[in-house]
């Protein structure tokens, strides 16, 4: 199962900021919406990601002041990205290996989805509770 599997269940609004909004912005942004990272967004493309890492980080270093800065000073950059097609597993193989929980996926230069760990991991929970169901169907069946 691809990336495109995931997206095709949901809503198709991602939650965005951008790099001249302030870290106060986006971290309010992240409280209202009980999300873990946004996707900066500069015109169609994407610049970066802003996350409760980094949040947390610029805090460490800076305390209250970090609120202040803008989104563009504490992002990750460049971002890794997956292409619809990527298999679900990939993905995940992905953010175990370089630390990360949310991945933007792209169609081209376009973003055109952003999916978390937690995500991935129901889409392949549900998948193997139906691969379990069908298994008990045919033996019941045998």
């Amino acid at each position: 199962m691809t990336i495109a599997s995931i997206l095709e269940s949901r809503d198709s609004q991602v939650i965005s900021c951008t790099a001249t909004d302030s870290v106060q912005t986006a971290a309010g942004l992240l409280a209202e919406r009980r999300i873990g990272a946004l996707p900066v967004l500069a015109g169609d493309e994407i610049a970066g990601i802003f996350s409760e890492r980094d949040l947390l980080y610029s805090v460490a270093r800076e305390g209250e002041g970090a609120l202040q800065r803008t989104v563009g000073e504490v992002m990750t950059s460049p971002p890794i990205t997956i292409e619809l097609g990527t298999s679900v597993l990939r993905a995940l193989s992905l953010m175990t290996r370089r630390r990360i929980r949310h991945l933007p996926v792209m169609d081209g230069q376009r973003m055109v989805g952003f999916v978390s760990i937690g995500d991935l991991i129901k889409f392949r929970m549900d998948q193997i509770e139906s691969e379990a169901d069908q298994m008990r169907e045919y033996i019941a069946s045998a």
